[in-house]
């Protein structure tokens, strides 16, 4: 299945095709596509087809094609801190793509046959979580999987907000595939050659759409053990996080706020009257410092979506104001610069004199690759503590 859309010479290119095709159409799922390479996920020696819209198998492994994951992706409507369940998830790339936008408070749970497919997928999401550059601009929900026949899942286990089927159900399973879905609730799965999305929307009530045709290998049915009973195939435990995890999620959410808003957002200013031309460190600095505190603790009282700025507090009249976020990002800017100009040679420094007048201070020089990592090495902390903030990244 695939080949809707022309294959890419990389990542973005196939992204931009599944973008003008259709099969993207919101800004989340586009992010979350163009964070992960699609060939990482690829043995080394098959790499030059990870950017055709074509499914790929090899032994155990298999990938869906690009406008298939595309099509599920939206149809799943994913949402910060939402449960997600993925049954035959296979190599991990889909439930890695999820994570980004599930973020640390959600659940991301997989069931995969082969035990050699859990291994592989979990060594993908090892290299993701140590070498992808993307792994720092996003709050990651890790995914976490068991091996088993995702049809000897027990009826008495939890449901999920979102489950997707990656194996063609048969049509005597579309009620066991239904009972995994707590009420509003979304399920994909392919049904009778259809990518089928499942709304669950009261205890006994469901809406059914057909998205597109699709052809799928059918769910392996499951083998009866001595005596003649299936076996059971107990899903992930729902973990509660350690503080020490939360600490770190904090921290690391608090850095990465400033990056945010520099990445081409639009930044909004919370003022009173006379603001700029307040000094920093004027008469008023001791209200300034106060009303940061509110604020950070009204940040963090929201549920945090994909901008990670709480809209909510935008609009803030607390009395005596609050400082101006789009000034602290000005400053962190002049700061980077400042150093970036500071580590190049004298003649770059000398050649480019005028081409900087021209076009004001730094703004030809390229900002750090990894400002949230440069920031964590900055802290004033043990390195072991460093390397826990870092997830123990090497770059």
């Amino acid at each position: 299945m695939g080949g809707a859309v022309s294959a890419g010479e990389d990542n973005d290119e196939l992204i931009d095709n599944l973008k003008d095709a259709h099969y993207i159409r919101s800004d989340l799922v586009e992010r979350a596509f163009r964070a992960i390479d699609r060939a990482d996920y690829y043995l080394e020696e098959y790499r030059d087809s990870a950017y055709k819209d074509l499914a790929w198998r090899h032994g155990n492994l298999h990938l869906s094609a690009p406008c298939i994951y595309s099509e599920v992706m939206e149809a799943l409507d994913l949402q910060p801190g939402l449960s997600f369940l993925n049954l035959g998830s296979g190599t991990g790339y889909l439930s890695t793509m999820v994570g980004l936008i599930l973020g640390p408070f959600g659940v991301n749970h997989g069931v995969e046959l082969h035990k050699d497919v859990v291994d592989y997928a979990y060594q993908k999401l090892d290299y993701f979580i140590k070498n992808s550059d993307s792994f720092d601009k996003f709050e990651f929900c890790e995914p976490t999987f068991v091996v088993g026949n995702c049809l000897e899942i027990p009826p008495e286990s939890r449901q999920y907000d979102r489950v997707y089927c990656g194996a063609g159900v048969q049509k005597e399973y579309e009620n066991y595939m239904k009972n995994l879905l707590k009420v509003g609730g979304i399920l994909v799965l392919p049904l009778e050659e259809k990518l089928t999305k499942i709304t669950r929307t009261g205890q006994s009530s469901w809406e059914t759409k057909k998205i597109i045709a699709v052809t799928f290998a059918p769910l392996v049915q499951p083998k009866q053990n001595v005596n003649g009973r299936p076996r059971s195939v107990p899903l992930p435990i729902f973990e509660v996080r350690t503080l020490q995890d939360l600490s770190r999620i904090a921290i690391r959410h608090t850095l990465r706020q400033p990056i945010a808003m520099g990445e081409g957002r639009t930044k909004r200013r919370v003022s009173f009257p006379g603001a700029r031309a307040m000094h920093r460190y004027g008469p008023r600095f001791e209200r300034r410092r106060f009303c940061r505190r509110f604020y950070r603790q009204c940040v963090n009282s929201v549920v945090l979506h994909d901008s990670m700025i709480p809209t909510a507090m935008d609009d803030c009249n607390y009395p005596g104001g609050v400082e101006e976020e789009e000034e602290e990002v000005e400053e962190e800017e002049e700061r980077g610069c400042r150093r970036v100009r500071e580590d190049l040679p004298e003649e770059d420094e000398e050649g480019s004199g005028e081409e900087e007048k021209s076009k004001g201070g730094c703004a030809r020089v390229e900002p750090p690759v990894n400002i949230l990592r440069e920031k964590i090495l900055r802290l004033p902390l043990p390195e072991p503590l460093k390397m826990y903030l870092l997830y123990y990244r090497e770059k």
